[in-house]
């Protein structure tokens, strides 16, 4: 039945034809009693909180005010019955994954460090300073990985580098004129 169907039905006839979905029925080996002592005894509070909901649900409470104990809403309560179903009380427990795997290993971020602490040569790289843009095009032809201009910087500040960099020098700048010219110069 097409939805354009089911609202007109809705708005001439009411819901007397179309069936509520059945709310997930939560497995019988668990009682509610057994279920909150399980709660109590948990050392993960979210856990804990998910056996209340679901000991509500097992005394017969309705699902919205059986979510309302677990700071929750009707869905996810569903959804925890699920894994509850599926895994018992340990499909309660939160299951954090460690992330993707680095692209750059331990040995080649700290090469990289000694790059961008080395700074650029003028005549390799072409430029007298690293901008992001630079540093990109060099860890790609250093360890042939490709990373965003922005994760660049991330990667920088996660190295400890400051995105603040001193003035750069001509390479042609004579140190004794400079010097000469700061022995002139009046202060203010």
């Amino acid at each position: 039945m097409g939805d354009s169907r089911i609202a007109v039905m809705l708005i001439q006839g009411g819901m007397e034809g179309i069936a509520m979905p059945a709310a997930v029925r939560l497995r019988e080996d668990y009682s509610a009693e057994e279920l909150r002592a399980l709660a109590r005894r948990s050392k993960d509070v979210n856990q804990s909180r998910r056996l209340l909901s679901l000991a509500g649900v097992r005394d017969g409470m309705d699902r919205g005010a059986a979510a309302k104990i677990g700071g929750m809403d009707r869905q996810t309560l569903r959804d925890w019955v699920h894994r509850f179903n599926a895994s018992g009380p340990e499909g309660l427990i939160d299951n954090w994954t460690e992330g993707p795997k680095p692209r750059l290993s331990e040995a080649q971020l700290a090469e990289f460090a000694l790059i961008v602490e080395a700074g650029p040569d003028r005549e390799r790289d072409g430029v007298v300073r690293w901008r992001r843009i630079d540093l990109k095009r060099v860890i790609a032809e250093t360890f042939g990985v490709e990373f965003h201009e922005r994760y660049v910087g991330k990667l920088l500040k996660k190295l400890g580098f400051s995105h603040i960099s001193t003035r750069p020098r001509h390479p042609a700048q004579d140190e004794r004129i400079v010097e000469a010219f700061k022995k002139t110069s009046r202060a203010r």
